[in-house]
Order: structure tokens, then sequence, then C-alpha cells
């Protein structure tokens, strides 16, 4: 069974640089993925990415500014958020994929202040 665990979230101020990771344990994942939820609303992909390290995608709203990454070794996945902005608080997520069965974390805070 994949576990996942999420670090790196915090209150920084607008503008801030912020690399979240997400420590793998178990079996390798096919897909890595980030998600995140702000205050009252629904939960949202953000990036994914294949085990291999190729294949990256993002969602149009974070597109060229969040970067998602995964280590040689595959156990452990970043995402990279330079330059927050106050829309970037949420709770993030991260989120492995391997057959049929789909893994989260218990996600990490991010507050961005203005």
């Amino acid at each position: 069974q994949v576990q996942l665990v999420e670090s790196g979230g915090r209150l920084v101020q607008e503008g801030d640089s912020l690399t979240l990771s997400c420590e793998v344990s178990g079996p390798t994942p096919e897909v890595m993925a980030w998600f995140r939820q702000a205050p009252g609303k629904e939960r949202e992909w953000v990036c994914g990415i294949r085990k291999s390290g190729t294949g990256r995608y993002c969602s149009d709203s974070v597109k060229g500014r969040f970067t998602i990454s995964i280590d040689q070794v595959r156990t452990q996945g970043f995402l990279r958020i330079p330059s927050l902005i106050p829309e970037d608080t949420a709770v993030y997520y991260c989120n492995a994929i391997r057959g049929t069965n789909d893994y989260w974390g218990q996600g990490t805070q991010v507050t961005v202040s203005s």
C-alpha cells in the first residue's frame, strides 16, 4: 500500500516561494499529483507527473507558475511554487495512483498573506 506524507506548507508573504514535498513509502506509484483545497471551495487538481518523470501537466490556473517534479529514485515528489499570491492559500494534498487504487496524504497548509 502506498503511503504519502506532505510537508513544507507554512505561512508566507505574498511574493515568497515554497517547495512542498511528498514522501512516498510502499510500492512506486504510476502517477503522482498535487491537489489543493481553498477555504469554502472544492478540491482541485493542480499538477500531475508520471513515474518516469516525463508527462508533466498543470492546470491552466497555475500553468507557468507551479512546477511538479519527482526525485531519481521516485521516493519523493515536489511542488515548487514561486511568487505566491493570496489566492494560493489552501491545503495542498499529494495524490498517487497505482493500478486501480488512489492514495492521499493528510495535506499541508499554505497560507499567503498580502
